[in-house]
């Protein structure tokens, strides 16, 4: 008898807790205005990130690497909590190590090869190979981590075996020094996309505007320029379009024989900053099946919140639809990023809040699918790979393209003022 009023004492025990269990995720938040808030189905769009892997199209860890370690990695321990670190751990611009790549279930990252404009027609060429040295370097000393890999199928490889997919990228069409043999070579060395330019014009195209300095006279992608562009298509080179002015994003999508990508920009119709993707760019972007990877820096998203990041997916994806978005965190090349989105440990809280439905700055988003996740999350990005090195093997017959680049469009953009001019193949005509 005692027993079975122990046994009826337990029974009701358990309802009462379920009861509030059941109660608790039913129960709506409230905001300081009293606006009703969806509450957060923890765990749910994180687990997307084990299905699909997480490719982030845009991280200046070897730019780091650089500066605090002038690239001595051999004592240099990358597997641990660098927010301990003597020198990183105060630095505003350092986001990334082993353990919170990790705990972000990153997939695959385009490990970022950049040298500053000053550099042009200085020693770009030979500062970029010390990048991408390094960016070997580190990968091979990680190895049980990450994995070196420069295809959509080995991305999937490095995903399966439950290690970082490792790809190089060149910030920058100074890095090349005009030179198509140069961008060849890179190739030839790893590297999968070149930004056509960083905050500096090139001979052949125009970078987007410096904040607060007088619009120049525009060229856009000069006629070489565009060699530059279908080079990089018979390589099979990803051509992104970060960076580059607005009238070279309409040139480029007119004249690319392959999808781009955008690896770190947002919307321009959210925050109106030259750095981002005005509407007209991002209707062009669908008809080239191509894909915005959306950037978490403060000052391109306008705010400190990862409200604001939210807004900029939202907006992308409402006028592209799922399928030509992405995620460029430009992790350790800023020095300021949302609040939420801290460091590349904090991916499955954004995907958590999308697949919720997120509240974000005063506006109740459409909760994300599952199937939109999987594309946002690195689906997406595998499409347009996929598309490029099959635009590549389409273009196998075609020669390389080697006409040197004309001796005004050099001058034009004060290039001849550059010590090293005399060494660089121009074209007099």
């Amino acid at each position: 008898m005692a027993h079975k009023k122990t046994l009826t004492l337990g029974v009701l025990i358990l309802f009462a807790v379920l009861a509030v269990a059941i109660a608790v995720p039913i129960a709506t938040n409230t905001d300081v205005d009293n606006n009703v808030a969806p509450q957060v189905n923890q765990l749910f769009g994180r687990t997307v990130l084990d299905e699909v892997p997480l490719i982030d199209g845009h991280n200046d860890l070897p730019w780091n690497l650089y500066n605090f370690e002038r690239n001595r990695i051999n004592q240099f321990e990358l597997n641990s909590n660098l927010k301990e670190h003597p020198v990183w751990g105060p630095s505003t611009s350092s986001h990334t190590d082993i353990p919170r790549l990790k705990a972000g279930k990153v997939g695959a990252q385009f490990w970022v090869a950049y040298v500053s404009c000053g550099n042009q027609y200085k020693d770009a060429v030979e500062r970029t190979l010390e990048q991408i040295d390094v960016i070997k370097r580190l990968v091979r000393k990680y190895s049980q981590h990450m994995k070196y890999v420069t295809s959509t199928q080995g991305i999937m490889e490095a995903f399966a075996e439950g290690k970082i997919g490792s790809l190089i990228a060149v910030e920058g069409g100074h890095s090349i020094d005009s030179r198509l043999a140069v961008l060849r070579m890179y190739y030839e060395l790893g590297v999968r996309y070149m930004t056509l330019t960083h905050s500096c014009d090139t001979p052949w195209a125009d970078a987007s505007p410096i904040d607060n300095q007088p619009a120049a006279t525009l060229r856009n992608v000069t006629g070489w320029g565009r060699n530059v562009v279908w080079e990089m298509n018979r390589l099979g080179m990803l051509v992104d379009l970060s960076h580059v002015s607005h009238g070279v994003m309409v040139d480029v999508l007119e004249h690319t024989k392959a999808p781009v990508i955008f690896s770190h920009s947002s919307s321009h119709a959210v925050f109106q900053h030259h750095r981002n993707v005005q509407d007209d760019v991002l209707k062009k972007v669908i008809d080239n099946q191509g894909i915005v990877m959306v950037n978490f820096y403060t000052g391109f998203i306008g705010g400190r919140s990862i409200d604001n990041v939210i807004n900029h997916l939202n907006y992308i994806k409402s006028v592209t639809g799922p399928d030509h978005i992405g995620l460029g965190g430009d992790f350790d090349g800023v020095d300021s990023v949302p609040v939420g989105l801290d460091d590349v440990s904090k991916y499955p809280d954004l995907f958590d809040l999308l697949a919720d439905g997120a509240y974000a700055n005063g506006t109740t988003y459409e909760p994300w699918t599952r199937e939109d996740l999987r594309k946002l999350a690195g689906e997406n990005l595998l499409r347009v790979f996929k598309e490029v090195e099959r635009v590549r093997d389409e273009m196998l017959d075609v020669a390389p393209y080697e006409d040197l680049i004309p001796y005004q469009d050099f001058v034009d953009v004060g290039a001849g003022d550059q010590p090293c001019m005399s060494d660089i193949d121009i074209h007099k005509e």
